[in-house]
């Protein structure tokens, strides 16, 4: 399945840091030769400071106990610098070592620059330090000292752009951490700043705001498409992930950044479809989102909806969930949900086949779902039952029969209005935008008909009326 993996796809829209778990899985599952996996490892580990593991991957790599002289004298650089640092830094570190005080000036609010500066001698170059410092950690692996460093940085420092740069460094390290609840706070505090007013008024204000390079359309592309590929890690482990990555994705702006810059991503999205049942109401849009995508990105995953939906291609859509089996166990976001989107998918078929027959039989409905006939009856059953589908099962002929199916009213008036209210904000703009461009152009022709029509009055000696220019002042409008 080599050519289903997406991670050297992925890895230019990551930090290297986030590329190691994906390596890790890659070994694990033996997909690429182990050797061609270790020396990627290591091209990727010489651009940090975790020397002690890229010693450990050199040695099974060489099949040696010796390091390389210029590994040991980096690692001898990198531990005379972070003293550096943290000297540079101890005026705030010393704070965040004493749990006491620093709970007690959290508590009381008092944990502000000002007022370290008066009690501490806290000085800005200290809050700079504590940066390099945070970073240096990261680079080292340390990702929970990071977190910690980086998120004491942005609550001091008054640089705003700095500040969105230590945001994506804790979200990193939050993730490597595997600390879901609070990634998922940072993902959407940077999702709010990507998608929020840039410029000088936030900088003015002190918020957090991005750099004027990446605040232009493509910059702000470019954003958009990392912090997607970096919401993967948190909405694929966080509990309520499933929902939360098809509310983002949706979004108008997130769906064009998905079609011009990163098709793959539409795997995720389907397969978070395809999981949560509560949202089935998405399905028709990713229909045809795929449909229009098809012809720059296609997987199996993808291919199963089309096939399903569009093509209405049973036997195509059963081969197609065969390689989703394999395809999701050698994915590292997908591994974890393999049996819910096969039971999903099977689910998919049935409800999809039971709505084009009246009759159906169960040996063959087996084989679609690649089951066996005595788990596809008893799971037909229960389906039926818990879905309290108008179905029964008729033993002599071995088939299931399907009952008159006809739509909910209900379910036909949301279809009918969904999007209405949509459509009404947008024409009632429009035409609210009409009348203001008639009433901008209307302003000077009107003031021509009054004084054409006050000098017919002045011809016939009469005295325009206060009731007449209020009538074509009506009109002019």
């Amino acid at each position: 399945m080599a050519q289903y993996d997406l991670t050297s796809t992925m890895a230019s829209y990551l930090d290297r840091h986030l590329v190691f778990p994906l390596l890790e899985f890659l070994q694990m599952k033996k997909i690429y030769p182990q050797e061609e996996l270790l020396r990627g490892k290591l091209v990727l580990l010489s651009k940090t400071n975790m020397l002690d593991y890229a010693g450990s991957i050199y040695k099974s790599l060489n099949k040696t106990e010796d390091i390389p002289p210029e590994m040991l004298a980096q690692r001898t650089e990198v531990v005379v610098k972070l003293k550096a640092l943290q000297a540079a830094c101890s005026s705030l570190t010393r704070i965040l070592e004493n749990e006491k005080d620093f709970n007690e000036l959290t508590e009381k609010k008092l944990f502000t620059f000002y007022h370290l500066q008066e009690h501490f001698e806290v000085t800005y170059d200290a809050v700079d330090s504590l940066y390099d410092y945070a970073k240096m950690q990261f680079e080292c692996g340390s990702y929970s000292n990071a977190a910690t460093y980086l998120s004491v940085f942005r609550a001091l420092t008054p640089n705003p752009e700095k500040s969105v740069q230590a945001l994506w460094g804790k979200l990193a390290s939050e993730i490597l951490s595997q600390q879901w609840e609070v990634a998922l706070s940072d993902l959407m505090q940077l999702k709010e700043i990507i998608d929020g007013p840039a410029g000088p008024n936030n900088r003015q204000n002190n918020q957090s705001s991005l750099p004027a390079s990446s605040s232009t359309p493509l910059g702000l592309l470019q954003q958009r498409a990392w912090l997607i590929h970096w919401s993967l890690f948190v909405f694929f482990n966080h509990p309520n992930g499933r929902n939360g990555i098809i509310d983002m994705l949706f979004q108008e702006r997130y769906l064009n950044t998905i079609q011009t810059a990163c098709p793959h991503v539409l795997r995720y999205l389907t397969t978070a479809v395809i999981t949560n049942k509560r949202r089935r109401n998405v399905l028709k849009d990713l229909v045809k989102v795929l449909q229009q995508e098809s012809y720059t990105y296609r997987d199996p995953i993808t291919e199963f909806l089309e096939m399903l939906y569009v093509s209405f291609d049973f036997e195509g859509a059963q081969e197609k969930l065969r390689q989703c089996e394999l395809l999701l166990k050698n994915d590292f976001f997908l591994v974890a949900c393999g049996d819910e989107f096969i039971e999903n998918a099977r689910l998919f078929i049935f409800e999809t086949y039971c709505r084009i027959h009246q009759k159906i039989d169960i040996p063959m409905l087996a084989t679609k779902l690649n089951m066996k006939h005595e788990h596809a009856e008893r799971w037909i059953v229960n389906l039926i039952r818990n879905a309290r589908l108008d179905a029964k099962i008729d033993s002599a002929q071995n088939q299931v029969v399907m009952g008159a199916q006809f739509p909910s009213v209900y379910q036909l008036v949301i279809e009918k209005t969904k999007g209405l209210s949509f459509r009404s904000h947008v024409l009632a703009n429009t035409v609210s935008g009409g009348l203001k461009e008639k009433e901008e152009r209307g302003g000077g022709g009107g003031g021509k008909r009054r004084n054409d029509r006050n000098d017919r009055n002045n011809n016939n000696n009469k005295e325009p009326s206060i009731e007449d220019d209020s009538v074509e002042n009506t009109i002019a409008v």
